[in-house]
């Protein structure tokens, strides 16, 4: 009733002006006191009347509203039918704002899904370098307690592959995130290479691959650190699928960086999809710590960058190139 009263306040007050109005026209005319009263009690009658049929209507409303208010989380199928034209424009706002409501939670469980997938993989993939560094010192305790020039290399090598790793799930919670630290100015490409070249060099010598390279001395616009893990998963990758032959590093126009592999190579039906995330292919199938994660975060960071990554299939392995021109980059 206090909400009623309150809501139609402005109505009713002028009901009462409008009586004390008429009251005083009829008191102006001097008509008889009989006369006052007869219309006052008339004009009362109707209008409590018409008031009790709105307070009635409205507390109806109010209930529906209520019910609606628990149900309206979860669907509009119950919004009542307008009864004008602002209640109709309402409710067109209200189904906006609902949809768009929908969309956010979609993304947000898309998110999360993805999230805990990832996680799921990316702990069953660490998992295998730190058993493979236990049982290296499992074996060295055994022998005494000294580590071999042998079991110290595989001991790094899978150190090397736990950091990558990390690494990469540190780099996939922060590529979306607004606090993505791009620092844009323009570096030394070759002082970057060989940051990803020492990274790599235990597996060069364990695996006893040649590297072609020569300095490219070339400047480009980007962000080091983040081009830098680009350029190591280029290797990585490069490293893994390549049993026995090189790795080539070149540039070629326009601004175009090159790293060329003589491995297992990929299957043409799997090359439009290798940037996919979670897509690992065939050859990733035969490797059951593939992940389908690194050149999806390769290409996820190049777009970024305003630089593009693609491969190319040859005969004797794959190609790699990434194209650093920076256009829409600023220099900070």
């Amino acid at each position: 009733m206090k909400s009623y009263l309150h809501t139609h306040r402005r109505g009713i007050l002028a009901f009462f002006l409008m009586m004390i109005a008429a009251a005083g026209i009829i008191r102006l005319y001097e008509l008889p006191l009989e006369a006052v009263g007869y219309t006052a009690a008339v004009s009362g009658f109707i209008g409590a009347v018409f008031l009790l049929e709105d307070f009635l209507r409205f507390r109806k409303r109010a209930r529906e509203l209520e019910t609606l208010r628990r149900e309206i989380l979860v669907s509009l199928d119950s919004l009542p039918e307008p009864q004008n034209d602002l209640e109709a424009q309402y409710q067109e706002l209200l189904r906006m704002e609902f949809a768009e409501k929908e969309r956010l939670n979609g993304e947000q469980q898309d998110g999360y899904r993805d999230m805990m997938e990832y996680y799921s993989m990316w702990a069953h993939q660490i998992k295998t370098p730190i058993a493979a560094a236990q049982l290296i010192l499992q074996s060295a305790q055994q022998q005494g307690g000294t580590l071999s020039p042998e079991d110290c290399t595989e001991l790094q090598e899978e150190i090397r592959r736990i950091r990558q790793y990390v690494e990469m799930v540190m780099c996939y919670l922060r590529l979306d995130s607004d606090a993505t630290d791009y620092v844009i100015r323009e570096y030394d490409l070759d002082a970057i290479i060989r940051q990803a070249l020492r990274e790599n060099a235990s597996v060069f010598i364990r695996k006893k691959l040649s590297l072609y390279y020569e300095p490219l001395q070339v400047k480009v616009l980007t962000d080091e650190k983040w081009l830098l893990f680009v350029i190591e998963q280029v290797l990585s990758n490069a490293l893994k699928y390549t049993p026995s032959g090189s790795i080539t590093i070149s540039m070629k126009e326009p601004k175009t960086l090159c790293i060329r592999d003589t491995g297992i190579g990929i299957a043409p039906e799997d090359l439009p999809r290798i940037f996919e995330r979670g897509y690992t292919g065939g050859n990733g199938r035969t490797d059951r710590q593939a992940s389908g994660i690194g050149l999806y975060l390769c290409r996820r960071i190049c777009q970024n960058l305003g630089h593009t990554i693609t491969a190319v299939t040859h005969e004797d392995g794959t190609e790699l190139q990434i194209n650093l021109q920076s256009e829409k980059l600023e220099i900070e």
